[in-house]
C-alpha cells in the first residue's frame, strides 16, 4: 500500500509541472497584430522616399533710410525675390541719427543684418579694418564702377573693395523755370552770364535771385563751395593734390571759389544768416525765388512741394570754353556682413545690386539719387535726367573733404562749414578762409 501511494504522488507532481511549462514553441520576434502588409498601400510608410523642399532664406538689410521702406517693399525686393525664388529680403532701416550707433552695438554683439549699407568713407572703412565687413574684390559686377564711384568704400590703398556702390547725388542748381520764362532770362554757362542772371531778377524784384541760408552752415559749403569749387580746382586733380599734400588751401583755385561764394551774399534772402535749410526749401517751394544751388536730392521735395514747373542747370564755369566739373558725390552703397549666416544669398543680393536692373529700378524711385553703374539707365523724372546728363558733358568728382582729410582734429569737413558760411556773412575773407583751413590740416595731417 505505501508503494501505491508513493506512485500516485510521483505521477502527479509531474502532471503539475508539466502544466506551469512556458509555451517554448512561441517564436520570440512574434510579428506585431497589424502587420505591414496589411497596411493600405497609400499609408504614409510606402510614399516614395523625396526629399523636402528647402525653405526660403531670409535676409536682412541694415540701413538708415527709413524714408525708402516702402520703396524697397514695393519695388525692389518684389524684383529680386521674383528671380531669386529661393531668398526673401526683409529691409529694416533704422533712424539716421541712430544707425551708426545702433549698427555698430549689433555687429558686437553679432546681431546685425546680412547685408549693411554703407555710408561713404571712414564710417565704412573702420567697420572693414575691425573684419566687419567682408572683402568684395571678386564679386561679379565690381567692374562695372569707375574708380571714382568706387572710391568711397575702398581702402586707402585702394587694394580692397568692400561696398557695392549704389548712388550717389550731384550738386548744382534748381530753378524756377516759370521765372525765367517770365523774364526772359537764359541758363548761364559762365560765371560771369551767372551774375548777369541774378542782376537781372534782383532788378526785376519779383523774386529772390538766390535761395540759400547760412544757419545751419553746412549748405554753405555742402550747395557752395563744394558745387562751385571743382571748376576751380579741376575735380580729381586738385582733390587728389590736397591728399598727397602738393596742393594748400591757400591756393588760388580754393580762394577764387571763395571770392565767388562771397558775391552770392547781395543777392540771397533778407535775413538770410538765421534762415535754416528747411526753410529755404519751403521759401523756394512757395515759388518767392528764382534759384536754388541743389543737390539733386533736393528734386522729391520739390516735385512734392513746388506748383510751378523747374529744371536744373550746372555749375557755371569761370570762362568760356573752360572744362566743366561736377561733384558727382558717392552716397551710398551696401556691404555684406562678415559673420553673415547665409553668405552666398547675402553675395547674390549683392551681385543683382550691381546689375543694370537695380540701377534703373532705384534711381526711378528715387529721382536724384543715380547710380553709380557704368551702364545707362532710362530715367523718367526730367529734372533728374537734366543732373544726370552732366555726366557725359563735364568730369565727375567728389567733396574734397570726405576722403582722408576729415580724419583728424580739427575736422576738416565742419572746418569748410564754419569757414564758407563766414566768407557769405562776410564776417571773414576768402584769403583768411584759406589760411584758416590750411591751418587746421596741417596740424595733423601730414601727407608722406
Amino acid at each position: 500500500m505505501n508503494k501505491f501511494f508513493a506512485i500516485t504522488l510521483l505521477v502527479a507532481a509531474l502532471a503539475l509541472a508539466a502544466c506551469a511549462t512556458p509555451p517554448a514553441a512561441q517564436p520570440t520576434s512574434a510579428p506585431p497584430t497589424a502587420a505591414p502588409a496589411a497596411q493600405p498601400t497609400s499609408a504614409p510608410a510606402a510614399q516614395p522616399t523625396t526629399a523636402p523642399a528647402a525653405e526660403p532664406v531670409t535676409l536682412t538689410i541694415e540701413s538708415w533710410r527709413n524714408d525708402d521702406i516702402k520703396i524697397w517693399q514695393d519695388q525692389i525686393i518684389p524684383a529680386f525675390e521674383k528671380s531669386h525664388p529661393g531668398i526673401k529680403v526683409q529691409f529694416q532701416p533704422s533712424a539716421p541719427t541712430e544707425y551708426n550707433a545702433a549698427l555698430n552695438t549689433k555687429l558686437e554683439g553679432g546681431t546685425a543684418g546680412d547685408l549693411i549699407t554703407c555710408r561713404p568713407f571712414d564710417n565704412s572703412l573702420t567697420l572693414y579694418q575691425k573684419g566687419y565687413l567682408a572683402k568684395l574684390n571678386d564679386l561679379k559686377g565690381m567692374s562695372d564702377f569707375s574708380d571714382v564711384a568706387k572710391s568711397a568704400w575702398i581702402t586707402d590703398d585702394g587694394k580692397d573693395a568692400f561696398c557695392v556702390p549704389m548712388a550717389s547725388v550731384i550738386h548744382g542748381f534748381i530753378y524756377n523755370q516759370e521765372a525765367f520764362d517770365k523774364l526772359g532770362l537764359k541758363v548761364p554757362t559762365t560765371e560771369a552770364e551767372f551774375f548777369q542772371v541774378l542782376d537781372a531778377i534782383k532788378k526785376d524784384g519779383t523774386y529772390t535771385p538766390l535761395v540759400m541760408g547760412t544757419a545751419d552752415q553746412w549748405e554753405a559749403a555742402t550747395m557752395g563751395f563744394q558745387n562751385i569749387g571743382p571748376n576751380y580746382w579741376k575735380g580729381e586733380e586738385g582733390r587728389n593734390a590736397l591728399i598727397k599734400g602738393t596742393a594748400k588751401f591757400t591756393d588760388a583755385p580754393y580762394i577764387e571759389t571763395w571770392a565767388e561764394l562771397a558775391k552770392w551774399k547781395d543777392y540771397l534772402p533778407a535775413g538770410f544768416e538765421a534762415i535754416k535749410y528747411p526753410d529755404a526749401q519751403s521759401y523756394f517751394a512757395l515759388g518767392k525765388g528764382a534759384i536754388y544751388p541743389a543737390g539733386s536730392w533736393d528734386i522729391t521735395t520739390f516735385n512734392d512741394q513746388a506748383k510751378f514747373k523747374f529744371n536744373a542747370f550746372k555749375p557755371p564755369v569761370p570762362n568760356a570754353g573752360d572744362q566743366c566739373y561736377i561733384s558727382d558725390h558717392t552716397d551710398i552703397a551696401l556691404g555684406m556682413n562678415s559673420k553673415s549666416k547665409n553668405p552666398e544669398a547675402a553675395k547674390a543680393f549683392l551681385e543683382w545690386v550691381a546689375t543694370p536692373e537695380f540701377a534703373e529700378i532705384y534711381s526711378n524711385a528715387l529721382p536724384g539719387f543715380f547710380t553709380l553703374q557704368n551702364a545707362k539707365v532710362d530715367l523718367k523724372d526730367p529734372v533728374a535726367k537734366e543732373f544726370v546728363s552732366w555726366r557725359d558733358q563735364c568730369k565727375s568728382t567728389i567733396r574734397n573733404s570726405y576722403q582722408i582729410l576729415s580724419r583728424g582734429d580739427p575736422n576738416l569737413e565742419n572746418e569748410l562749414w564754419r569757414l564758407s558760411a563766414g566768407v557769405i556773412n562776410g564776417t571773414i575773407t576768402p584769403e583768411e578762409a584759406g589760411k584758416e583751413a590750411q591751418a587746421g590740416l596741417d596740424k595733423w595731417y601730414k601727407p608722406q
